[in-house]
């Protein structure tokens, strides 16, 4: 079994005639939460869609669990969250999940599982157009553990909840690494930063850094994730 989860070798993307991603390089290890951060626009989700197989490329390699992304030998292996809400508005909450279970031949006891994991379990029975922003992203994810799968690509998946909610859903990620699982994590909040096992630092389609939340700050002397951004990034956040 290959080391790394994710391999990345000079990928480019691009789109509109510039390049969203150029010649991007990466290794991401096993059984880790990853947290990808950047400022709005540097490339995150187009490197999670790459990464899931959904996105055009223009040159590079993509290597995921083993396999080409997108392969399907990885349906079942890798759960990916989008940033929009990818449920069905006029179903409740409790049929989406049922829904994406029947898709995947999952036990239907696991769809209570996977709501209480995600504190929905009050929800199951309310619309999903009657939920917040905050609620239907996490009705995404509730999706995506149905599988278990052993790759989660998660693109801002703590947009719009509350501290408490965010809290423990990275309670959540943290206990899926410790099953063997492996986390993608973006985010364009920098304090998630101290969350992750390791973090991956994006500017204009670059990578800047990858390394541990405290080797970070150790480099650059600063004492957060923020500014440590800015000291990799040379000039002010726009």
């Amino acid at each position: 079994m290959a080391t790394a989860a994710v391999e990345v070798r000079a990928l480019v993307v691009e789109r509109g005639g510039r390049a969203v991603l150029d010649g991007l390089d990466l290794t991401i290890p096993r059984g880790r939460v990853t947290g990808l951060l950047g400022p709005s626009g540097c490339g995150k989700s187009t490197l999670i869609r790459s990464l899931a197989g959904v996105q055009v490329v223009q040159a590079g390699a993509v290597s995921v669990l083993g396999e080409p992304a997108g392969s399907v030998a990885n349906r079942r292996r890798v759960g990916y969250v989008t940033q929009a809400n990818s449920m069905y508005a006029d179903l409740t909450v409790a049929q989406n999940i049922a829904y994406f279970a029947a898709i995947h031949g999952t036990p239907s006891e696991r769809i209570a599982e996977v709501l209480e994991s995600v504190d929905l379990t009050v929800q199951r029975g309310q619309l999903v157009r009657d939920l917040s922003g905050g609620q239907r992203a996490r009705v995404s994810l509730a999706a995506a553990l149905l599988t278990a799968p052993d790759l989660y690509l998660l693109d801002e998946p703590t947009v719009g909840l509350d501290p408490v909610l965010r809290r423990d859903l990275w309670r959540l990620f943290a206990q899926l690494a410790g099953g063997g699982a492996t986390l993608l994590v973006s985010s364009h909040v920098m304090d998630e930063a101290d969350r992750c096992d390791e973090v991956l630092l994006m500017r204009e389609g670059r990578l800047i850094a990858q390394d541990t939340p405290a080797a970070l700050r150790s480099a650059t002397g600063t004492g957060d994730i923020e500014s440590a951004f800015l000291a990799l990034a040379g000039e002010d956040l726009p």
